[in-house]
C-alpha cells in the first residue's frame, strides 16, 4: 500500500491522502469576492483527488490582502462567495481548507503578472499597510504605520470572526498564515519587529501575537477542527529569524492548539524575486532550488517537537512524495506550482506507484473512459 495514499486523520477530520494543494493566490477576486476563475481553479484540484485542498491566502480584512484582486472573507457576503468552492471540494471526497491571512507591510501590491509593483500613496487601489514597526519590507516600498497594541487586540478579533466564518462555510480545516513576511511572521522576526513593549524584544515577545491568534482561534473553532500554521522556517537573512527559533515557536504553537506546522521560508524583507518583461511575460529566477528543498525544516519539526509537520517546496516526482511519507520526513506534502502544470497530479502519481491499477480513484464521470482508454492501449501493445 502506498504511505502517500493512505488515509491520515487529524482531530475529528480525515483526509483520503497525504497530497495538499497549498494555497495559491490568483489575484482574481473583486472587491475580496470568489468568482467564476475560483470555482474553476479549485474544482479541478478536487476532481483530481487531492486530499485536502486549500483555497488562496484570504484576508481577514480588507487592508490585509496582498492585492486589490486578493480573496477575503471580513464579511458575511465574502463567506458566501466563497462557500460554494468548499461545496464541491467536499462533494468530490477531498477536504476544504482555508488559509487565513494579513499580509502587514506586503499589502497593496499589484499582482505579479503585474509586476509585483507596491501601490503607493496616491496610486489607485492604494491603502495604508501596516506592521509591527514602521520599517518598509524593501526600498520604494510604502512605510507602514506601526500598530498599537489595541490594534493588536482587534486583529485577534478578526482572525477569530474569520475562523468562524469559515466554520460556517464548511472548511474543515483551518491554516493561520505566519510566513512569507506577511503580518504574523513579521511579528515573529526581529528583521521587521523592533518593538520595544510586550510584543517585540526577545523572542517571548516576538511570538506573543501569533500565540494569542492561535489560541483564540483554537478556542473558537473548538477541538476537532485541525489547525496548521505556516512558518517561514528561515529568514535567510544575516540576524533574522532561525531553524532553532522555528522550533521554539512549534513547541509553544502545541500549547496554543496548533496541529500541524506547514514549513516554507523566507520573505522577510527585499522585493519579490520575480519580475515582468517588456512582452509582460514572467522572468525566471536566478537560481533554480532543488527538489524538496525545504523538506529537512518539515522533518526537523518532526523529530524535535510534538507536532505534524507538511513539506512544501518543489515537490515534483510521485516517488519522491512517497519517500517524504514513507522516511517521516513529514507527515503531509504540499504541492504548487506543479499541481497547478497539472491538477490531476494526485490520480496520475497513483497510477505511477501502483495505488490505484483500476482507476477506482478517479470520479466516476471520467472512470468508465480512461479505464477504457488502457485497455485500448495495452491491447495496441500486445
Amino acid at each position: 500500500m502506498s504511505a502517500l495514499f493512505t488515509p491520515h486523520t487529524i482531530r475529528g477530520v480525515t483526509l483520503p491522502n497525504r497530497i495538499v494543494v497549498s494555497p495559491l493566490c490568483m489575484y482574481s477576486a473583486v472587491d475580496g469576492f470568489a468568482q467564476p476563475f475560483h470555482f474553476a481553479h479549485l474544482s479541478s484540484f478536487a476532481r483530481g483527488k487531492a486530499g485536502l485542498v486549500f483555497t488562496e491566502a484570504t484576508a481577514i480584512e480588507p487592508e490585509g490582502r496582498i492585492t486589490p484582486n486578493c480573496l477575503g472573507i471580513w464579511s458575511d457576503e465574502h463567506a458566501q462567495s466563497i462557500k460554494p468552492l468548499v461545496d464541491f471540494i467536499t462533494s468530490m471526497g477531498s477536504v476544504a481548507g482555508i488559509q487565513l491571512a494579513h499580509a502587514g507591510r506586503k499589502a497593496s501590491t499589484s499582482a505579479p503578472f503585474t509586476g509585483a509593483k507596491p501601490l503607493l500613496p496616491g496610486d489607485e487601489g492604494a491603502w495604508q499597510v501596516v506592521a509591527p514597526s514602521a520599517i518598509p519590507v524593501a526600498e520604494g516600498f510604502p512605510m507602514p504605520s506601526e500598530l498599537s497594541v489595541n490594534d493588536i487586540k482587534q486583529l485577534v478579533a478578526s482572525f477569530v470572526t474569520a475562523a468562524k466564518r469559515s466554520l460556517e462555510c464548511g472548511f474543515g480545516v483551518i491554516e493561520l498564515h505566519g510566513a512569507h513576511g506577511y503580518l504574523l511572521h513579521s511579528f515573529l522576526s526581529p528583521i521587521a519587529n523592533q518593538r520595544q513593549d510586550e510584543y517585540g524584544g526577545d523572542l517571548a515577545g516576538r511570538m506573543r501575537f501569533p500565540l494569542e491568534v492561535s489560541r483564540a482561534v483554537r478556542e473558537a473553532v473548538g477541538e476537532d477542527i485541525p489547525l496548521f500554521f505556516r512558518i517561514s522556517a528561515v529568514d535567510n537573512v544575516e540576524g533574522g529569524w532561525t531553524m532553532d527559533d522555528s522550533v521554539a515557536l512549534s513547541k509553544e504553537l502545541e500549547k496554543a492548539g496548533i496541529d500541524v506546522v506547514d514549513c516554507s521560508s523566507g520573505g522577510i524583507q527585499g522585493a519579490p524575486s520575480f519580475r515582468v518583461s517588456n512582452d509582460g511575460k514572467p522572468l525566471k529566477r536566478s537560481s533554480a532550488r532543488a527538489p524538496g528543498f525545504q523538506v529537512p525544516y518539515a522533518q526537523r519539526i518532526k523529530d524535535e517537537t510534538n507536532l505534524q509537520s507538511m513539506a512544501v517546496g518543489v515537490i515534483i516526482d510521485p516517488h519522491q512524495a512517497e519517500s517524504i511519507i514513507t522516511d517521516k520526513q513529514a507527515d503531509l506534502v504540499a504541492l504548487g506550482r506543479e499541481i497547478m502544470y497539472d491538477p490531476f497530479w494526485p490520480l496520475h502519481a497513483a497510477q505511477t506507484l501502483n495505488a490505484d491499477p483500476d482507476f477506482n480513484l478517479w470520479p466516476p464521470q471520467y472512470k468508465w473512459a480512461v479505464d477504457r482508454r488502457e485497455q485500448i492501449r495495452r491491447l495496441n501493445d500486445e
